[in-house]
């Protein structure tokens, strides 16, 4: 899911770069934002490759990236949520980046929790394990005081 997510929002970015170069988020309100904007090139495909190879600095990232972008879509949105809040019901644009980021919010502390356990479980993997001595094979052999398997 994360994934599938991010790379969406990375084409959407990448998309508007190319049509608009480096200006393309000029109307989206004040230049931190638009700078923001721009960063998701960078930034959604990075929480990809670290949440993917289970990084907790991956999960992280995608929780913080995803807040800001949600904050950041709202911000920029607002005038028309104000005056036309059914439009919030349209399968682009707010509603997907919203619930995408509930997602990833909601996920945050479990994968963490997760990735943390399996850390633990990785550690205590190579503790030192008392094991009893191996018995040989030709052990009746060799159980005589001389080692020669004779017993006197």
């Amino acid at each position: 899911m994360y994934a599938g997510g991010f790379l969406e929002g990375t084409c959407s970015h990448v998309l508007d770069l190319v049509r608009g170069g480096l200006h393309a988020y000029t109307g989206f309100g004040p230049l931190p934002l638009q700078i923001f904007f721009v960063a998701l090139v960078v930034l959604d495909p990075l929480a990809v490759v670290l949440a993917l190879r289970a990084r907790p600095w991956g999960i992280r990232l995608a929780g913080a990236v995803m807040a800001l972008d949600v904050l950041a879509n709202w911000y920029v949105n607002w005038p028309w949520v104000k005056e036309d809040p059914a439009d919030l019901l349209r399968p682009v644009g707010l509603l997907p980046i919203t619930l995408f980021g509930v997602f990833v919010l909601a996920s945050l502390l479990p994968l963490l929790r997760a990735l943390d356990g399996r850390a633990a479980a990785c550690a205590t993997a190579d503790l030192p394990v008392a094991r009893p001595p191996l018995i040989r094979k030709d052990a009746a052999r060799q159980s005589g005081p001389d080692g020669n398997g004779a017993h006197l």
